[in-house]
């Protein structure tokens, strides 16, 4: 099933992400500028969790574009990034060269890494936001993070609450009233196939017949429990409200940080 789902989701990702990254976030050369400035930012709450990453070796799975990669780099860490598109390591390696970075990209289905990699040299792994509903197991990434990781090296992985992807759903913005219903069922273990993320940032004429790819969302003690069970110690578990000014988001979980070592 995983092999199925990698796939599918290989093909989705393949079609335009380039062109949807132009449109989001303009030319590498633009995106790079901005990332340069302030490079702390665009890391958000990510970098606190990893700590000093100074002369630091770290592995971005699934890292898309790169950009908080190319941040890692600007502050001294050797970076590698590892993604199933190739589309997005074209757009990767142009912003790291536009930066006046290094960053390493494989492309490559993550659980499906040559052995040679997998030599327990990294100092950190991380993983953020809508990367997990790709695996219809967990354990096999799991196993990858721990076997990527030395001892004593960290993952950092922060992700979308499932309480909010897996039982609530929303109409209205915040400029409007919005409404929150429980409408989904949160032990659903069944896979579902929705829009690739980044197809909004296409012009209409490009959405039209844009494969789309397959997500198994988690629960929040699955997750942990793959973690675990993989030998990695649990740190800290932060579940997250929303961050923006939405009031009518209040008092929901939005998203979760996990920190975890591999003793």
């Amino acid at each position: 099933m995983q092999n199925e789902q990698s796939s599918i989701n290989e093909k989705a990702w393949n079609c335009s992400p380039y062109e949807a990254w132009l449109s989001r976030y303009g030319t590498p050369a633009e995106a790079a500028e901005r990332i340069k400035a302030d490079p702390l930012a665009r890391l958000s709450g990510l970098y606190e969790h990893l700590g000093s990453v100074e002369g630091r070796k770290a592995v971005n799975l699934l890292g898309s574009h790169g950009s908080k990669a190319v941040a890692l780099a600007l502050l001294g860490a050797q970076v590698t990034v590892v993604d199933i598109a190739s589309e997005n390591a074209r757009y990767a390696g142009e912003l790291a060269e536009a930066a006046g970075v290094s960053v390493r990209y494989l492309v490559s289905d993550v659980t499906q890494l040559p052995e040679e990699e997998l030599d327990g040299s990294y100092d950190m792994a991380f993983m953020e936001f809508g990367i997990l509903h790709y695996f219809t197991d967990l354990t096999p990434l799991m196993n990858t993070v721990y076997r990527l990781l030395h001892p004593g090296g960290r993952l950092v992985l922060q992700d979308f609450h499932p309480f909010t992807t897996k039982l609530i759903s929303s109409k209205g913005t915040r400029h409007t009233t919005r409404k929150h219903k429980v409408t989904g069922d949160y032990f659903d273990e069944g896979l579902t196939e929705v829009e690739v993320p980044y197809l909004k940032f296409l012009p209409e004429d490009k959405q039209e017949d844009l494969p789309k790819t397959l997500l198994r969302r988690w629960t929040l003690g699955e997750i942990v429990t793959s973690c675990a069970q993989a030998g990695l110690v649990i740190r800290l578990l932060l579940e997250e409200p929303n961050k923006s000014s939405d009031v009518y988001d209040k008092g929901i979980p939005k998203t979760f940080t996990l920190v975890a070592d591999r003793p």
